[in-house]
């Protein structure tokens, strides 16, 4: 039977080293630690099972990973994602920033729900490699210790487009969010397709970055530039919400020369003046069964990837031109 001091012999490293490379270690590093595996997969290397039970820690406790804390997007989501767990026994850790990667490698939770750009989907890949069970919410990743339960961002961002363009809208505005973002990035690509589709249509398009000043910043774009009513598709709530703050302190009107439509469908939108239309979702149910489908991935159960579906509010910010 192949053991970690052949691995060692053959790579030409420590044994030590192979221990760190073996359960995904941060101190060896990735270029030492993928000749590693590549060997040990080369000699067939499997863990001994006796040896790897005594090792195993269960924790009793899932590790949320996410870009940032900002908005009120992430309560609803983590209050879902906690609930579940609370429920089956299990605590919640929530983790952001490349430090806290560190966590699965030294086994200080039994699995982790990542919403994190920080994390490189080759990093998620080869944690999973190494046995540890992860739920993606931003990316596609194909893997047997990876399950995906994604937002259908394409079907929102495609309701958003065709709900402007129903209303006469010719000329868009499109605020993104940051360039690293999945949900972004998928979001953009439905606009792309609806403006493909419906020709003649211009849309220009404004990086943003999901936050509130950045709606602002692009309403001093939007505004200096104005000649005739326009449409604005926020592909988030809290940069529709900077827009309207910015556009109110000017003589144009919303729903009469800017007419707005967000994402994500937060609490605050409710209380916008005129409503504002947007996409809807339950970010509850999102966090939720991310935290089921983990929880069925770390006892062994078949799963398949989930979508999280949407649906229009209308709202009373985009009006027929």
């Amino acid at each position: 039977m192949v053991s970690i001091k052949d691995i060692a012999k053959k790579a030409g490293v420590s044994i030590s080293t192979v221990s760190y490379a073996l359960n995904g270690n941060p101190k060896v590093t990735k270029e030492t630690s993928s000749r590693i595996l590549a060997v040990a997969k080369e000699l067939n290397y499997m863990p001994n099972a006796a040896a790897r039970s005594l090792k195993k820690r269960e924790t009793k406790i899932i590790g949320a990973f996410l870009t940032d804390f900002n908005g009120a997007f992430y309560g609803e989501l983590l209050q879902g994602i906690k609930e579940v767990l609370n429920k089956k026994g299990y605590d919640l850790i929530v983790c952001s920033g490349a430090q806290s990667h560190r966590m699965l490698p030294e086994r200080n939770i039994d699995g982790a729900i990542v919403l994190d750009s920080s994390f490189s989907s080759e990093e998620i890949l080869q944690y999973a490699e190494l046995g540890h069970k992860l739920i993606v919410l931003d990316r596609e990743l194909n893997h047997s210790n990876v399950n995906q339960v994604l937002l259908d961002n394409k079907a929102g961002a495609a309701l958003a487009m065709e709900y402007m363009i129903e209303k006469g809208h010719r000329k868009i505005y499109v605020i993104t969010g940051p360039e690293a973002s999945f949900d972004s990035m998928q979001r953009l690509q439905a606009v792309r397709q609806a403006v493909e589709r419906h020709q003649p249509l211009t849309y220009t398009q404004i990086q943003g970055d999901f936050n509130k000043s950045a709606g602002e910043e692009a309403a001093e774009r939007i505004i200096r530039e104005y000649t005739e009513p326009v449409a604005v598709f926020c592909l988030n709530d809290e940069m529709a919400i900077g827009l309207y703050n910015a556009v109110k302190e000017s003589e144009y009107r919303i729903g009469t020369h800017i007419h707005i439509i967000g994402f994500d469908n937060i609490e605050l939108t409710q209380y916008t003046e005129p409503r504002l239309a947007t996409i809807d979702y339950s970010k509850r149910k999102w966090g939720a069964l991310a935290s089921e489908q983990l929880l069925k991935l770390i006892a062994d159960e078949e799963i398949n990837h989930e979508r999280i579906y949407v649906t229009l509010v209308k709202g009373d910010s985009v009006h027929s031109v």
